[in-house]
């Protein structure tokens, strides 16, 4: 589905986080508590004025393309970690920047995972009485279509495919899974696998040529991006244990919330390395 080719990358002198893009909501220091329930508490922290989306600098993905090249041509974690660290922290405007510029992610999570799970207010709302006769890729279809429709975005197409994988990927490891009844820990691995595979997307066509370009051959170009979308798949998967053990779980209008934790926690780890 949709859009799997490299852009040109984003310009700079621009917004880091385009005026299409969601606001994310306001979330806990990470030594927030979770309620008894394992819900984040319902009264957020008071809300401060959003500080002012930094603009892009010059070259502003120079040193993420230097080290994702190195990784291409020699295959050296130790670079593969060093282009995702500098990709954040320079390319993105550090993890909190970045974490804004996937609130658009943080947003379609929410409704892919209320979506799948009933009806909740506000949300879209799967068409169950038509699909409950259909294949698994007409439901996938509906699903996409009723959560993440097509704007002619980049953000949006790279979404979509997201969702179609997420899914597919939920399938692959749960064959007998109902679709328009999943489980708890159903949603939860759906919305990790969309969240991990929405920023492998967006750093694909943001600096993914980079890897290819340097690589040795096409074969070895594939298989490097795709240790580079098992890393970002890990950190992610991560980042949502560490959220569940501390009594943060998905629920209802806190998903976006949980999202955006998850989000700035796996950019802090990749920061670390961008040196």
């Amino acid at each position: 589905m949709g859009t799997s080719q490299s852009s040109p990358g984003s310009p700079s002198n621009v917004p880091m986080v385009p005026p299409w893009v969601p606001d994310i909501p306001p979330v806990e220091p990470d030594n927030a508590p979770g309620t008894d329930d394992g819900e984040i508490p319902s009264n957020p922290p008071t809300e401060q004025p959003a500080a002012p989306v930094p603009v892009a600098p010059t070259g502003r993905f120079r040193s993420t393309r230097i080290a994702l090249g190195d990784f291409g041509s020699s295959g050296s974690r130790d670079s593969m970690r060093r282009g995702v660290g500098r990709y954040i922290g320079t390319g993105l405007g550090g993890s909190r920047t970045a974490a804004r510029r996937f609130g658009g992610t943080a947003s379609t999570a929410a409704a892919l995972y209320n979506a799948l799970g009933g009806s909740v207010e506000g949300q879209p709302q799967i068409d169950r009485e038509i699909l409950a006769s259909g294949s698994a890729d007409g439901v996938i279809g509906n699903v996409i279509e009723s959560v993440r429709p097509s704007n002619g975005t980049q953000d949006a197409e790279a979404s979509r495919d997201s969702i179609n994988d997420a899914l597919s990927e939920l399938l692959a490891q749960f064959p007998d899974a109902d679709l328009l009844d999943l489980s708890e820990a159903q949603r939860e691995f759906v919305v990790e696998r969309f969240v991990a595979l929405d920023v492998f997307r967006r750093f694909m066509l943001d600096v993914g040529k980079a890897v290819r370009d340097k690589a040795p051959s096409a074969t070895v170009a594939v298989a490097r991006l795709r240790e580079v979308k098992e890393y970002i798949r890990e950190e992610v998967r991560s980042s949502f244990r560490v959220l569940r053990e501390g009594g943060q779980r998905l629920r209802g209008s806190q998903v976006s919330r949980l999202v955006v934790r998850a989000l700035q926690r796996t950019f802090q780890v990749f920061e670390e390395y961008s040196q």
